[in-house]
């Protein structure tokens, strides 16, 4: 405890530099204790929301009230509601966030679901009853939770269920489904807990030459080996604890004011996001161990060999033991998208599920470890052959010392390199969660929108084109009778809807015909089928002998076997009861949004149904989507930060260096010059090998998850397109870092 306290008087007295690099090294131990925070609290976060989803949800048994649920899309969002009626006089459950059940006629709501009520009076039929009080927080997932209690009577619910309960072990509606929130924590690890231990071993290795050179002079006047190594730990710790402390109030803010904010599809109560006592422990502790184990191993050189240290003796160089970590990596990956290739399908099974994570952190250490090395003899061979002044210097400069520069560029390499699983794991959601068509159509049910409205939902932004559909006359009392649908619409709407078609001709009558497809019911031509007015009355239509080929995307209005006939042929006052209205837009997540939330605000009474998606996956899509964009931001922010923390420290070392050969006559433009090959030589190399193997990586991850799409060729350009952008940021700030300055206090004597 004397060396570790020796340290701290050491630091105590080392003057304005010495105080200024601690202050930097408790801002950066700060900001990365803060991001840590934050990626251990989502977690928490969603088995918050989920918990109380599950103690909310009724379960079946025996009691003296009836429930039945419903859950229906209100624009984009999930809109749930209970109803419930009791049948006879007494106790009754209650489920949290609630005193006591509504009575008939009455309504309990959400206060999101208030607010919309209060805002848009067309939406009341949502909410049959008076609004008597609102769900507390204990009773709602987040505070954009849509959900209602209603009060009805017994002969109002056509298959209500006895109520035993409130409450399961585990809600079956969470927002983000297991399986896809451990693809979620493996890929926040990578894109953000990786690039944090880099960066938090930067900030604990500040200023490393200069803190060895005074080691060194400890260990001469007598201190121990070991003594050495504490004072150099010391420092760090005190530096790593303050930042943790410093990170932790940081984020508890941060936290308050985004929970008010939220993220597209995810809202949570701010005391969701209170970091737990295993995070807190985590972060305080952790950070200031990995800053003594960063202590201990910066000053081992000092403490063993303190003469080549303040002699500046010739340092070893980097072994090459790091590279064979992409031996394995590389090969698992490899050999996947080799299979894909040759055309076998290795998806499915446990063993892809252990081999590709493996791999992609076998690659992700091999590029860090093994990019010393590799680094270190290309610059060998390029000092060889380098005519240049400015390439000779930097080159052996990088030679003789690869690893500081390695810290400035480490971060934004296994930031690209993390961006490219990130793509990876969009494309599958985004496989898995919405049609393969693309066209998206919403069903729509006649009898539920006004006629005025029809003409508005179709100017809704992102609806290409809207066709009205019937069924034929349905007797309603059990028996089985055939039936037919008929289409309105031209063949100009079928060409733009269908993915093909053929033989269709305008102003006539004609039967759809799809050979892919099976039919249950086949109208035959001369048949003739009966359709309902209004009033009651009936209309018959003969099937044509006429025939349309036509290919529909998956499931359509446009669908084999129904009767093509043009607006202009359509019976008069055919009955809404029996008629479809069917939007089509694009099937890109973002549009389908827009178009729910679009129908939302024109018809929010009439359920919606989004032909081929389920609204819950479309709404934990937004949820990863806005949690990877978190992820990115936050590895963002701590690549830049590592960078511009290294390159600051970088120059202020190297400030001996720079003054003396600025004594010898070098120009500021050289110096320059060099101090941007120093840096643009490891980054090439680091960024190169990442979009390779971040590449390759992301497909054999989508190869192995069974989707349609292996080749994430879109994503490869914006992949190259951000790689060049950081080599030619890190070439703009690499610039103003050195100074043709000649300080005598900077030119020592050994």
């Amino acid at each position: 405890m004397n060396a570790f306290f020796l340290g701290l008087r050491l630091l105590r007295g080392s003057g304005r530099r010495g105080q200024i690099r601690f202050l930097l090294m408790a801002f950066g131990s700060a900001l990365g204790v803060a991001c840590l925070a934050a990626v251990l609290t989502i977690p928490a976060i969603l088995t918050a929301h989920d918990a109380r989803t599950a103690a909310r949800e009724p379960r079946p048994g025996t009691s003296n009230v009836l429930y039945q649920e419903f859950r229906d899309p209100y624009g984009s969002q999930p809109l749930h509601r209970v109803f419930v009626a009791q049948t006879a006089p007494g106790p009754t459950f209650v489920p949290p966030g609630i005193t006591k059940l509504p009575s008939s006629g009455e309504a309990i709501v959400s206060p999101k679901l208030r607010a919309i009520l209060a805002a848009n009076p067309s939406t009341a039929g949502l909410v049959p009853g008076r609004v008597v009080g609102t769900i507390a927080p204990e009773g709602l997932g987040d505070s954009e939770d849509l959900y209602a209690y209603i009060g009805t009577t017994p002969a109002k619910l056509t298959e209500a269920v006895e109520l035993g309960g409130f409450g399961i072990g585990r809600t079956w509606r969470q927002i983000v489904e297991p399986s896809t929130l451990n693809i979620l924590r493996f890929t926040l690890g990578c894109i953000v807990l990786l690039p944090l231990v880099i960066f938090l071993s930067v900030c604990a290795r500040l200023s490393g030459e200069s803190r060895a050179r005074r080691l060194a002079a400890l260990r001469l006047v007598g201190l121990s080996a070991k003594d050495t190594l504490r004072v150099s730990a010391g420092e760090s710790v005190a530096a790593a604890l303050a930042g943790a402390v410093l990170g932790i109030v940081g984020y508890l803010g941060v936290n308050e004011l985004m929970a008010r904010i939220g993220l597209p599809g995810l809202h949570w109560y701010p005391s969701d996001g209170r970091p737990q006592v295993s995070t807190l422990a985590l972060c305080l502790l952790g950070c200031p161990t990995l800053a003594w184990i960063v202590g201990q191993f910066s000053g081992r050189r000092a403490a063993l060999s303190p003469i080549s240290v303040r002699r500046t003796g010739e340092r070893n160089p980097p072994r090459g033991f790091g590279m064979l970590l992409l031996v394995p990596g590389l090969g698992i990956i490899v050999g996947y998208c080799a299979l894909s290739i040759m055309g076998r399908d290795p998806s499915g099974g446990s063993t892809s599920s252990l081999l590709v994570p493996g791999a992609v952190l076998l690659t992700g250490a091999g590029l860090v470890f093994g990019l010393a090395p590799i680094t270190a003899w290309l610059a060998r061979r390029l000092a060889g052959t380098a005519k240049s002044l400015p390439v000779a210097l930097a080159m052996r400069r990088t030679e003789v010392d690869p690893g500081s520069s390695l810290r400035v560029v480490t971060g934004l390499v296994l930031l690209v390199f993390g961006t490219s699983l990130t793509q990876g794991v969009l494309v599958e959601m985004d496989q898995v969660s919405r049609r393969t068509a693309p066209l998206q159509e919403y069903n729509l049910s006649l009898s539920t929108i006004a006629p005025e409205k029809r003409h508005a939902l179709a100017d809704v932004p992102g609806v290409q084109t809207q066709v009205l559909s019937y069924s034929s006359w349905d007797p309603l009392d059990g028996s089985i009778v055939p039936h037919a649908d008929l289409v309105v619409a031209t063949c100009a709407q079928l060409a733009a809807t269908a993915q093909w078609s053929s033989g269709c001709v305008d102003g006539r009558i004609m039967q759809l015909r799809d050979d892919r497809t099976g039919f249950d019911r086949d109208p035959a031509a001369g048949e003739r089928y009966p359709f309902l007015l209004r009033g009651g009355r009936k209309t018959a239509l003969t099937v044509p002998h006429e025939r349309i080929d036509t290919h529909s995307w998956g499931l359509s209005v446009f669908r084999s076997g129904a009767l093509l006939v043009p607006p202009s042929l359509v019976p008069p006052k055919l009955a809404d009861s029996a008629g479809t209205l069917t939007l089509v837009s694009d099937s890109d997540p973002a549009t389908v949004r827009s178009v729910l939330d679009g129908i939302g605000a024109v018809a929010p009474t009439s359920p919606v149904e989004p032909v081929g998606i389920v609204i819950d996956s479309l709404a934990q899509l937004t949820v990863i989507r806005s949690l990877l964009a978190v992820g990115m931001v936050l590895g963002l922010v701590i690549g830049v930060a590592a960078f511009v923390v290294s390159v600051a420290d970088r120059a202020m070392e190297r400030r001996a260096q720079v003054t003396a050969l600025a004594l010898l006559g070098a120009r500021a433009g050289t110096l320059r010059g060099v101090q941007v090959l120093q840096v643009l030589l490891p980054l090439a190399v680091g960024l190169g090998g990442a979009v390779v193997a971040g590449w390759l990586a992301e497909s054999s991850y989508l190869i192995t998850g069974g989707g349609a799409v292996h080749w994430d060729w879109e994503g490869l350009p914006l992949l190259l397109a951000c790689a060049l952008g950081v080599l030619l940021v890190a070439a703009l700030a690499s610039v103003p870092m050195v100074r043709r300055h000649i300080d005598p206090e900077h030119i020592r004597r050994d």
